[in-house]
């Protein structure tokens, strides 16, 4: 890949409002010869590469993990990886990308490993810098949270971008940690991670990365919210009669019940991914969209959240998650949940948000379903068809539609429900919807938090569930048992129902063929 090709496909990087910062720009993935590693860092960072964003004249990529691997031997491992079902980049591509790619072996609680890790990205940085630039580096912990403040320790003490001293100039620079949830198990163990990693680093150098942040139907959410003016006057608790915030797998922990088990679906799912979704459906308009007026809204909305009863919670446990050799055969961890959330303010009272998760169910999908109330004065008695709904589709197909009724074709008036609907495959075709991961990393580089959860976020979202955490630990409340490839536990959608929520039956929404639009 030619210079100029190069220089031509960074363009949209650089054009932006900030200053460019050029130089060498160190990625080391802490815990490379890991599967998150494997299955989503390393791919992210190859296509952000074939898209020019990582240009190999200023980037090189560090390998880092306890397993006592070659350069190629790491690279061999992803290869496989980088060249995914959505990439269409030559082998050529990849071979180039890993000859960027380059590994460490080294403890994650000792000094000689990172000291040569620190040596290592040093020759890089002298190496790359003929003349005077910055030197940034970017540590990815792709590891279990509990060897998050032994490896901020070594980073700290060992591998800060302080070669650049060896430059005649202060140029700056910066480092950057990105670390993976869960943050913690509850509010103590959470609030004592952010204390040991904000000993060691300030707030602006860390990125506590929620993938669903990344995903292209959620970042969205502040644009249809924010740029559409009919949406203004509807979204608040005059007009919608409830949120329902939706995760479902259509199959079950397979293989991860040792490490699930001891966290479970609210920890896994709904207190982090869902909650992060429910902020940006509820939050007040910010100021601007500078990261931290976004997320002091957040902030807000999640302090207005009163305490969860244990009436409006139910939670269920498929039959067979026992039967892993890895699950204790006495396990209390629920694998479904629907926890109901009520926001005391102003524009939410009195509107319930379902927050609902769950293993081995009958589908596979996330979505937002916005439901509004009832038409008052039915003239066309067309209530039992269903109400108006606005469905956000995260994924997969990922859509955005509007549930309406509409007159049946034909010589009577008879009404029917059907859709406005914008899917992407359809409308957009020939574009690809960058990955998550890819988005983060990316921003990460760029130095924008927008998409990254604060240290008081994170405090605020485990104050709402902490209590009802430790209710399900200490046993008070148990899981129904309830089929796989089921919906889950029937109370579940009795207790939607009891929140108002109604359910449309004979509707059911389907991706529309693709045709050219031309």
């Amino acid at each position: 890949m030619g210079s100029s090709e190069w220089s031509h496909r960074s363009d949209s990087f650089w054009s932006n409002d900030n200053v460019a910062e050029t130089g060498c720009l160190s990625i080391i993935v802490l815990g490379a010869s890991g599967d998150l590693a494997k299955k989503k860092t390393f791919p992210a960072l190859f296509h952000l590469y074939c898209q020019g964003f990582l240009p190999p004249n200023e980037v090189h990529i560090f390998g880092y993990a306890r397993t006592k691997i070659s350069d190629d031997e790491l690279r061999n491992r992803i290869r496989g990886y980088l060249l995914g079902e959505r990439s269409s980049s030559p082998s050529e591509d990849v071979s180039e990308f890993l000859k960027l790619v380059k590994y460490v072996s080294g403890s994650y609680d000792s000094a000689e490993g990172f000291q040569l890790l620190d040596k290592e990205i040093a020759m890089h940085e002298i190496s790359k810098s003929s003349q005077e630039v910055s030197s940034r580096r970017l540590f990815y912990l792709a590891l279990p949270p509990s060897v998050y403040p032994s490896v901020c320790r070594m980073i700290r003490k060992y591998c800060m971008n302080e070669y650049i001293r060896y430059f005649p100039v202060d140029l700056g620079g910066w480092t950057r940690v990105v670390v993976e949830k869960p943050f913690g198990k509850d509010l103590d163990s959470a609030e004592l991670l952010s204390s040991q990693i904000g000993e060691l680093f300030d707030e602006p150098q860390i990125y506590r990365i929620d993938h669903y942040l990344g995903k292209e139907l959620v970042q969205n959410l502040l644009v249809l919210r924010f740029a559409n003016r009919f949406f203004l006057p509807l979204w608040n608790r005059d007009n919608i009669d409830n949120v329902q915030i939706v995760f479902r797998e259509d199959f079950g922990t397979e293989g991860r019940g040792g490490y699930f088990d001891e966290y479970g679906i609210i920890r896994d799912i709904i207190q982090n991914h869902l909650l992060q979704v429910f902020c940006l459906v509820a939050m007040e308009k910010p100021v601007s969209l500078k990261p931290e007026h976004i997320r002091d809204e957040k902030v807000k909305v999640l302090q207005s959240v009163l305490p969860i009863k244990d009436e409006e919670v139910v939670l269920g446990q498929y039959e067979g998650y026992r039967d892993d050799p890895t699950v204790p055969d006495y396990s209390n961890t629920p694998t479904f949940a629907t926890v109901i959330l009520r926001i005391h303010n102003e524009r939410w009272e009195g509107v319930p948000f379902i927050l609902k998760a769950g293993k081995a169910l009958n589908s596979r999908k996330a979505e937002i379903r916005v439901q509004l109330k009832d038409v008052p004065g039915d003239i066309f008695k067309c209530e039992k068809q269903g109400r108006n709904e606005f469905v956000i589709r995260l994924q997969p197909s990922e859509a955005m539609y509007m549930k309406l009724t509409v007159k049946q074709p034909g010589l009577e008036m008879s009404t029917v429900q059907s859709e406005l609907d914008l899917s992407y495959k359809q409308r957009y075709q020939g574009v690809t919807i960058p990955e998550a991961y890819e988005r983060l990393i990316l921003d990460t580089i760029r130095g924008d938090q927008q998409h990254f959860v604060r240290r008081d976020e994170l405090k605020a979202a485990w104050e709402i569930f902490t209590p009802l955490l430790h209710r399900i630990d200490n046993g008070e409340m148990k899981p129904t048992p309830y089929q796989q490839g089921s919906r889950g536990p029937t109370e579940a959608d009795e207790l939607s129902a009891k929140a108002s929520y109604v359910q449309t039956h004979g509707y059911i929404w389907a991706l529309p063929p693709y045709r050219n639009l031309l």
